[in-house]
This record gives C-alpha cells, sequence and structure tokens, in this order.
C-alpha cells in the first residue's frame, strides 16, 4: 500500500529546476518510497549495499561514468568521495534533476553537500508522516491511539505491532548510526540519555541536570543532543527572539518528532497508560508542533517556530509565523476546554503590543469554537486551518 506523501508536489518541482535534489529525513520516513515513485526511469542504488558502497568509494568517477543517465543514490553521504565528481559532471551536462541524493544522517550529508555542491542542490526533508497524511478512516482515529501509533509510515503500510518495531527501531538506531557518527564506548548508556529525553519531552533543555543522571560531562551531553538531533530523533525549538519583557528563558524546549517512539522510550504502551500519564502533556505538545514542522518542510519551507517563556512563569508554547499570518498557539490535551487555557495568550497581548493577532487554541477534542479572544480548533483540523 502506498501512502501519498505531501512533499510529492514540491520535490517534483525541484527538480525541474535544480541539477541536484537531495533528500534528508530519519531512517524509515519512506525516503526509498518516495523516490521510486518520483523517479521510476532513474537507476536506484543504495550505499548501505557494501558492494556498491565499495565501488563508489574506490573508484568515484567509473562509478558514476557507469549510471550517467541519471541515478538515485540512497544513503550518499556514505560515499563522500562521490560530491566532487557529481560537482563537475553537473557543471558541465546542466541537467535538471539529474542526481537524486537520500541521507539518513543530516549532518553528514549537508557536510558533504556544503562542501561541494553549494548553490547546485536543493534540499528538502522527509519526516515521518502527517496527521493530512492519513487516510479519513485513520484521521478519525482515537488521538491516544494514534499518538502510541505514531506516524512511520511503515507500520501503517505493513499494519505491524508498533511497540514492538520502536524497540527495534531504537536497537537498530543506535547499533548502527550511532557508531558511525560518533565513537561512543557504551551504547546502553547513549540508550539511557535517549530515554532521559523523551522524559523531559516538552520540557526546557536542562544539559547539566542531563550530565548529573548519566553520570557523564556536560560537553558529552551536548554532543550526544546533536547527534539525535541530526538524525531526526528529535528537535530542539528554540524562544522568541522578541524581547516583550527583559527577563526570558534562552534555553531551548526538546521535543520528538514522533510521539510514538517518544512513548515507547517511556514504556507507555496502551491508551489507559497514556491517559494518566504525567507525560501526556507534553506528548501532545511534541505532537501539535511536529504536525507544524511536517507542514512546512513539506511545502519545501523553511521553518519560522518558536516558543516564549519568561521567568515569571508565562508562557507561549508556538510562535508560529507563515506567508500570512502570525500566530501564537497555546496547546492543551484536554478535550474539555477550560477559561484558564487562554490566560496566557491574554497575557502576549497584553505585552506584546498585538504583534500576534492570531491568538489558536489547539486542544485535544475536534471542534472549532471562534470565541472572542482566540479561535479554538481541534488537533485533527488544526493545520487546515492555520493553511488557510
Amino acid at each position: 500500500m502506498y501512502i501519498h506523501r505531501l512533499l510529492e508536489k514540491k520535490f517534483k518541482q525541484l527538480s525541474k529546476t535544480y541539477p541536484v535534489v537531495a533528500l534528508t529525513g530519519p531512517r524509515q520516513s519512506g525516503k526509498t518510497t518516495l523516490v521510486k515513485k518520483i523517479f521510476p526511469d532513474k537507476k536506484y542504488l543504495s550505499l548501505e549495499n557494501l558492494d556498491t558502497r565499495a565501488f563508489a568509494q574506490k573508484d568515484p568517477k567509473g562509478f558514476l561514468k557507469t549510471y550517467n543517465k541519471g541515478v538515485i543514490i540512497d544513503e550518499a553521504q556514505n560515499a563522500p568521495e562521490l560530491f566532487s565528481y557529481i560537482q563537475e559532471i553537473v557543471d558541465v551536462n546542466k541537467k535538471s534533476g539529474e542526481f537524486i541524493l537520500t541521507g539518513s544522517q543530516n549532518f553528514l550529508l549537508m557536510e558533504k553537500i556544503n562542501q561541494s555542491l553549494a548553490g547546485r542542490v536543493a534540499i528538502v526533508t522527509l519526516l515521518p508522516m502527517s496527521a493530512d497524511e492519513l487516510s479519513e478512516k485513520l484521521k478519525r482515529a482515537n488521538l491516544n491511539r494514534l499518538m502510541l501509533d505514531g506516524l512511520y509510515p511503515v507500520i501503517y503500510e505493513k499494519k505491524i505491532d508498533a511497540a514492538e518495531w520502536y524497540q527495534n527501531y531504537i536497537k537498530t538506531y543506535i547499533e548502527r548510526d550511532v557508531r558511525m557518527m560518533k565513537n561512543i564506548s557504551d551504547l546502553n548508556l547513549f540508550q539511557k540519555f535517549i530515554k532521559l529525553c523523551a522524559g523531559r519531552v516538552g520540557q526546557i533543555l536542562n544539559l547539566s541536570s542531563m550530565a548529573n543522571d548519566c553520570g557523564v560531562s556536560h560537553n558529552t551531553i551536548k554532543g550526544w543532543i546533536s547527534i539525535i538531533e541530526a538524525s531526526y530523533i528529535i528537535f530542539l525549538l528554540y524562544p522568541y527572539y522578541e524581547n516583550f519583557s527583559k527577563r526570558l528563558i534562552k534555553m531551548p524546549k526538546i521535543y520528538f518528532y514522533d510521539t510514538g517512539l517518544a512513548a515507547s522510550l517511556l514504556n507507555i504502551n496502551s491508551e489507559d497508560q497514556l491517559d494518566i500519564s504525567p507525560f501526556k502533556g507534553g506528548l501532545f505538545e511534541s505532537f501539535i508542533i511536529s504536525e507544524i514542522i511536517k507542514n512546512e518542510y513539506n511545502k519545501g519551507l523553511s521553518l519560522n517556530i518558536y516558543f516564549w517563556r519568561d521567568k515569571s512563569g508565562h508562557e507561549i508554547d508556538c510562535l508560529y509565523e507563515n506567508k500570512r499570518k502570525k500566530y501564537a498557539i497555546e496547546i492543551k490535551s484536554g478535550k474539555t476546554i477550560n477559561n484558564d487555557f487562554f490566560d496566557s495568550l491574554n497575557y502576549l497581548q497584553k505585552i506584546s503590543k498585538n504583534i500576534f493577532t492570531n491568538l489558536v487554541l489547539v486542544y485535544g477534542g475536534i471542534e472549532k469554537q471562534n470565541r472572542s479572544n482566540a479561535t479554538v480548533l481541534g488537533w485533527n483540523n488544526f493545520i487546515a486551518e492555520l493553511n488557510k
């Protein structure tokens, strides 16, 4: 079963303009399926294959000459020797969409691209599915079930058990990708660190606290954060830079791109567990903010999304600006709307001189309400409303 991906339209557009298009994103987000669907006539090569990788590394010129009618190179960061030769070819041929590169290790791929292909390549990101890419039947699913199952395509395409799949995903990721990116001697300790990150979902990143919990240095935790961020396990949401009040929080908040993965790390396996979990609010925030990020990436846009908090505890979960409007978004997992849900939005309006004219409350229910002080949107329709 092929699940149509919203990025497909933008990807096709870019391949008609740029000689090289690079697709990044986490493992199992559907990159290979997408490029094969868009470019069925191009030869597909994976540098995960050891023989193919050896050919590309030892004889990059011969490798590219063998596949001179356009090629898809999966996990291209595994053969950095190719990039300077790709540069020479595209500068001579001047063909659009000649090379399609994919990679699941953003740091390594981008490093090679910036060294050799700057100005010749368009870069897009494919994250796990957005809720809008699900079928209508699945869109009507129970929110708790959706958060637990997450949105990796393979879970829906093959109808496999999500909890078991995430356990294998983490094990494979740590044993393969982490070893490749950084020499970490104690992989069990690194797994403990990832679980600690899940336990802090939706919270301000405190490197010193995590270092103490893991028994490692502050700089080690900082390096490990960079690894899982580059692998699209987590993302850091940074504070808004406008100085509405003089005492602002300056550290980012930590979120997971996929709530199913985070829930698995937290050993939350049932809807009943999630309902009473102290992590539910943070997981729901993570779910909503990642949906906004996916919406932007699927259009090929750069991100303009932040949070705001002062040292008195006033906070807005998400400040988001698209081409049309500026939004202040408060996120609440509850299905019943309480008046105090709007307190932070009202406070922001008071001190920011109405810079954010579109105040939104996204909650765990499904109704839309036009209140006098904000628009209330359900979790299942808020992206469609923001895109209007």
